[in-house]
């Protein structure tokens, strides 16, 4: 069979079945049965309620839910998820459409990647390609429409989606495409997007190296995709359409921009696909958009911008047309598409004069007034004013020393990376001088190493200071797959306007910005830290050193008068508030208990002092619960706001709620499908303080006072212990912890057994739970008779002279009282014994999948049942419990199968 998608559920009903231990449980199936996803396209995890889809190389962050049945509406919060999924992903023409249109394979530096659309992608390309066929009609208008998905939503894969269906719509006649960008380093990025889907675009895509290139592969008879960027429209001499008696082939080719030219193709069946359509990128009104519409006058428009259109951008909306799909930045932060993105001014850490800050301010107001391209020269005297004022050396060695600072703080709480921008070259330079001198060891003359680099073009005429910066494209690229690695040292980058658009490196989480910005121009490069990343970022974060505060309050309302619901930034402040709301709800639960005295111990009585805060929470109704809960967000809303002084204020106690909250999640059995400690400590680092580096790291038994005991065996001295530790409701976590490993490391070798004993513990808890017993006999008179009736069970079949995998079948055929009744132990024995040869002789590699062989050893099974004389009334259960004893066990048989 061809198991397209694989899926799997969780009860709904079991709060430990979480949505997370359905992706880990996918990702252990890769292990055990791997020919599962040979023919694959699509992984669904769901707890019952809560559903997501990936493939098979997604982490789990990039599991997204399907939110709408019909591409129209979105599903409300009250409708469970996988029935919206059901309904609106895996019906047949969707889910047909899915794996034929929308899944593509990229190839990273380390590994291939398999990528499938999103419910946004899907739903907006559908809608692009009908707007495209209707508007490259006999009747249409040749404007395909715009879509705007915010930065970070999969804009470039939206357009590789787009391209690959509208190939093959039998309604377009095999159309040329004509990708469309204002830049080259833009041009090459999407080249390669595009390249490395071609088994999807059934072709290779084409990229115009010069204007005479660009003729040529225009003109052709059909098909093709071209990669150009707008520049290469510009008349050659023989292009132009030349007035009587003019001696225009005389004059330069850059006298001609607006001049009327031949048209290159006449053909309707030509796309061109604008990536950030916008007038201040093409200059619709004259240049280059006006030659690109000669050259190709029956061709279709269509745009993919990241940003909203400028409600004032009438020239655009000619061009392209209406909004064809919205994606905005809200709902790509509550999909978890893209991670929120906060704002911090520290233009006061600057400590400018008053003079220079009158001087900047007005100067840099004067700047981005919004002239008219035409006003170049002048624009160029403004800013070479201000770039004086921002790169005084003075002003440089100050924003180095704060950055310095701010990096630093941040980064000792949540790994990542940061870029710098700066307004000029000289100011990129000099700023690296200037952080260098703070930081020498940062500094590397080999590309492959080192903390900082400079990212820039030049030329020969540079001074020898900016020279050593100047790099070719592929070193660039070296260094940039060197930022994109959250594991190499390369920490961070100084560009002036390189890697601001179209650069996606998930691990940024810190944007300083030192020179100004405005419209798309800003949006686009504050998104370059909105990427979701490791489950502890929780958004990105801009640092603002020149005052682009007002250009963002800008953006805000073009974005909202353009329909997008969400905000560009969120004020640091919401963060900081948020997270001293937390801190006093932790406070507030701890009232009756003096946790603040941990502050004033010695090393070892804050070893000892840990276990008593932990017992005190356990015998709190929730308490565990409430204090991981608001711990778990606190240090979320801390990683965001450091180094705010308010964060820095209360970062010992934040060091010391982490501390507990670590030793309750390994205590208390609600982690089960969680995160691993491992993963939290990588998403989000231990915050080492000096009020508790004593502590280093502590085992949970350590933490209660006690040796570690062999879990094997739970020997007698550790259960006395437990009964005389003074912490009560800490000794009953610990032991119900224990108790759970053990069930949980029976359930892989024995059916049987584990369901018993999970099943009395469970209703031992219940009672528990309910106060039917108080702590104190529930420790004493349940749990730790229920230990020792544990030990007892494992001595049990090596008494009985039975390996764990006899006694695991033998157990399953004991589970009939009638049975052991009429046969005896000795006759189930030599059931078991035979059963195990018997299943090792029928099983092959993956027999867990396939019916014929366990057809099969159903038949031998019973063979052995009935040879044996087991009652008849009962061997078709016997049959149906060995069989799934056998899987259980299936690996381990798997490796000793003779056939």
């Amino acid at each position: 069979p061809l198991f397209r998608s694989v899926i799997e559920l969780k009860n709904a009903v079991d709060e430990n079945a979480t949505i997370k231990s359905a992706y880990n449980q996918l990702q252990t199936y890769k292990q055990a049965i791997p020919s599962l996803y040979t023919y694959n396209e699509l992984l669904i995890i769901s707890d019952g309620w809560e559903a997501r889809c990936g493939t098979l190389t997604s982490d789990f962050g990039r599991f997204m839910s399907w939110k709408t049945k019909d591409g129209k509406t979105e599903a409300t919060h009250l409708e469970m998820q996988m029935q919206v999924m059901f309904d609106g992903m895996l019906n047949k023409q969707t889910l047909l459409d899915l794996i034929r249109q929308f899944v593509v394979f990229e190839k990273s530096d380390t590994k291939m990647l398999k990528k499938v659309s999103a419910y946004h992608q899907y739903y907006a390309v559908n809608k692009a390609v009908e707007s495209t066929v209707i508007a490259s009609s006999e009747t249409g208008d040749q404007r395909g429409g715009v879509i705007w998905h915010t930065q970070g939503s999969g804009k470039s894969l939206s357009m590789v989606f787009y391209s690959g269906k509208l190939i093959i719509d039998p309604r377009m006649e095999n159309p040329t495409l004509v990708i469309l960008t204002d830049r080259n380093d833009l041009d090459e990025q999407l080249h390669e997007t595009f390249t490395n889907c071609q088994q999807l675009l059934r072709q290779e895509p084409q990229k115009a190296e010069s204007r005479r290139d660009l003729r040529q592969l225009l003109q052709v008879a059909s098909g093709g995709i071209v990669f150009t960027t707008i520049q290469k429209f510009m008349p050659m001499q023989e292009d132009i359409i030349q007035p009587e008696n003019s001696n225009i082939l005389q004059e330069p080719a850059v006298e001609y921009i607006g001049a009327d030219i031949k048209a290159l193709s006449e053909r309707k069946n030509i796309v061109v696909i604008a990536d950030e359509a916008h007038r201040s990128q093409y200059d619709f009104i004259d240049g280059f958009a006006k030659h690109l519409r000669d050259a190709l006058p029956n061709a279709t428009f269509i745009g993919f911008t990241g940003t909203p259109i400028e409600t004032s951008d009438k020239n655009t909306q000619a061009v392209f047309g209406n909004y064809v799909d919205i994606y905005d930045i809200q709902q790509a932060v509550d999909d978890k598409a893209t991670v929120p993105i906060f704002y911090e001014s520290r233009l006061a850490k600057v400590h400018f004069n008053e003079d220079e800050k009158v001087s900047l301010d007005e100067q840099f107001e004067e700047l981005t007034e919004g002239e008219e391209l035409s006003n170049r020269q002048q624009t160029r005297a403004k800013w070479t004013r201000l770039e004086a004022i921002v790169g005084n050396p003075n002003r440089i060695a100050k924003i180095a020393e704060d950055l310095v600072y701010h990096f630093e703080q941040r980064n000792s709480v949540l790994d990542g990376k940061a870029m710098i921008v700066c307004m000029s070259r000289r100011i990129c330079v000099e700023l690296y001088d200037a952080i260098i001198q703070l930081r020498p060891f940062w500094h590397s003359d080999d590309d492959d190493k080192g903390v900082i680099k400079v990212i820039m073009t030049g030329s020969s005429s540079d001074t020898l200071n900016m020279q050593k910066h100047i790099r070719s494209k592929s070193k660039r690229k070296a260094i940039g797959d060197r930022l994109k690695n959250p594991n190499d040292s390369l920490k961070l980058v100084i560009v002036r306007d390189m890697w601001l658009t179209g650069f996606d490196a998930p691990c940024l989480h810190t944007l300083y910005v030192d020179k100004p910005m405005r419209g798309h121009n800003l949006m686009q490069a504050i998104a370059r830290v909105n990427r979701i990343f490791t489950e502890g970022k929780e958004g990105g974060l801009v640092v603002d050193y020149l005052g682009i505060g007002q250009e963002l309050k800008n953006a805000i309302a073009e974005y909202t008068a353009s329909g997008g619901e969400g905000k560009p930034t969120l004020d640091q402040e919401l963060a900081v508030a948020k997270m001293l709301e937390l801190h006093e709800a932790i406070d507030y639960q701890l009232r009756h208990f003096d946790w603040r005295k941990f502050f004033t111990l010695s090393p070892e009585e804050k070893l000892k002092f840990i276990p008593v805060i932990v017992d005190y929470i356990f015998s709190q109704e929730n308490g565990e619960q409430s204090f991981t809960e608001n711990t778990k967000n606190l240090l979320k809303a801390f990683a965001i706001s450091v180094p705010h002084e308010k964060a820095m204020a209360i970062r010992d106690d934040v060091a010391l709620f982490q501390a507990i909250k670590t030793r309750l999640v390994k205590i208390s059995d609600r982690n089960e499908g969680s995160k691993t400690d491992d993963e939290m400590e990588t998403a989000i680092k231990q915050i080492i303080s000096e009020a508790i580096t004593a502590d280093n790291v502590i085992d949970i038994f350590d933490a209660a006072g006690l040796k570690k005991p062999n879990i094997e065996i739970l020997d007698e001295r550790f259960l006395q212990e437990l009964k005389d530790l003074p912490q009560k409701n800490l000794a009953v976590e610990l032991l119900k912890k224990l108790l759970k490993d053990e069930i949980k490391k029976k359930s892989k070798i024995n059916l049987v057994e584990s369901k018993k004993f999970s099943e009395m513990l469970e209703d031992a808890i219940k009672r528990y739970h309910n106060g039917m017993i108080d702590t104190v006999e529930f420790l004493e008179k349940v749990l730790i008779p229920f230990a020792e009736e544990m030990k007892k069970a494992d001595r049990r079949g090596e008494k009985l002279g039975l390996d764990y995998r006899e006694y695991a079948f033998y157990t399953a055929l004991e589970v009939n009282n009638s049975a052991v009744a009429v046969l005896g132990d000795n006759i189930l024995k030599q059931i078991a014994q035979e059963l195990l040869k018997t299943v090792r002789n029928s099983t092959t590699i993956d027999w867990t999948i396939k019916e014929s062989v366990q057809a099969e050893l159903r038949r031998n099974i019973r063979r052995v049942l009935r040879k044996s004389g087991y009652p008849p009334d009962l061997q078709e259960k016997a049959v149906d419990t060995v069989i799934t004893q056998a899987k259980m066990l299936a690996d381990d048989l798997s490796k000793n199968n003779t056939r």
